[in-house]
């Protein structure tokens, strides 16, 4: 059930990113058309497509752009799964290739349909980029799997350079933000990652705004530092339309500073904190 939006929520003065125009901007937005590709940039309604792109930096979404859950959040179309496309890790690391990546973020829709949740593509992609460009460091977010460890450790044995997987929210709000997810299932996917690859760093972040308490967020920080997670992302939802969650809170800079300082105290190796910060917002500071 929909929480009533607040009529009186304007969206703040500082809460503006850079509109998506630019030569580099088209050239992307042209590299990913002609190569059958899909980005979480323009998917999930991003609002930094225009900084991150003019940068010639983009997050490639695999298997599809159709996804199998319904969480109230996301703007990725949803429905019955695409076709597995066997050729897109190959078209991916041409991308990459053509951008001059130095650091890639590979994501993906939900594939609840498939047994490995689709970590075969994974693997396969990790493996076309490092083949394509030797030295090219590559970070995975990846979804739940439903649970399954053998599709982590399919996924890990491919060796990523940081394991991402958002909690999103705090555990109170998942049956409204994530739904189909479980907290500690996704807890417990972190946790595998960190033991089947000790040394890759992991990654997790948060959407503020959505209803959570300041001592929620924090206690999902600690569980994240519980479960060896290295990197946080923090950063502010907004509503891609009327159909989606409503914004139940505006978050000033200040409530993220404070977030960032007490997640350096808690021991993560990087904390990226602020109303636009996404998952792959400046993804290759946390390891540079």
């Amino acid at each position: 059930m929909l929480v009533s939006i607040n009529p009186s929520l304007e969206r703040p003065v500082w809460l503006r990113a850079p509109a998506p125009v630019g030569e580099n901007y088209r050239d992307l937005k042209q590299l990913v058309s002609k190569l059958g590709l899909h980005t979480v940039c323009e998917s999930a309604a991003c609002p930094n497509v225009g900084e991150c792109w003019n940068r010639r930096t983009a997050t490639f979404m695999i298997l599809g752009n159709v996804c199998t859950r319904r969480c109230g959040f996301c703007a990725v179309q949803k429905g019955a799964p695409l076709t597995v496309d066997y050729d897109e890790p190959r078209r991916v690391a041409e991308a990459c290739a053509t951008l001059g990546l130095k650091y890639a973020v590979i994501t993906s829709v939900n594939r609840d349909d498939r047994k490995d949740g689709g970590a075969e593509l994974f693997a396969l992609t990790i493996e076309a980029i490092r083949e394509r460009i030797p030295g090219c460091k590559v970070e995975v977010l990846v979804p739940d799997f439903q649970g399954s460890r053998d599709a982590m450790e399919t996924v890990m044995n491919a060796h990523p350079d940081v394991l991402n997987h958002n909690t999103e929210t705090v555990p109170r709000l998942y049956r409204m933000v994530r739904l189909g997810a479980q907290y500690e299932r996704s807890l417990d996917m972190l946790a595998y990652a960190k033991r089947l690859r000790p040394f890759v760093p992991t990654k997790s972040g948060l959407m503020l705004g959505l209803g959570e308490t300041m001592d929620e967020v924090l206690q999902v920080m600690r569980d994240l530092r519980l479960h060896q997670v290295d990197i946080l992302t923090l950063g502010q939802y907004l509503r891609p339309s009327r159909k989606h969650l409503p914004i139940i809170r505006y978050v000033p800079q200040e409530d993220f500073d404070f977030l960032k300082r007490a997640g350096c105290e808690m021991g993560f190796s990087h904390v990226e904190a602020g109303p636009l910060v996404r998952s792959s917002y400046h993804a290759s500071d946390a390891i540079s």
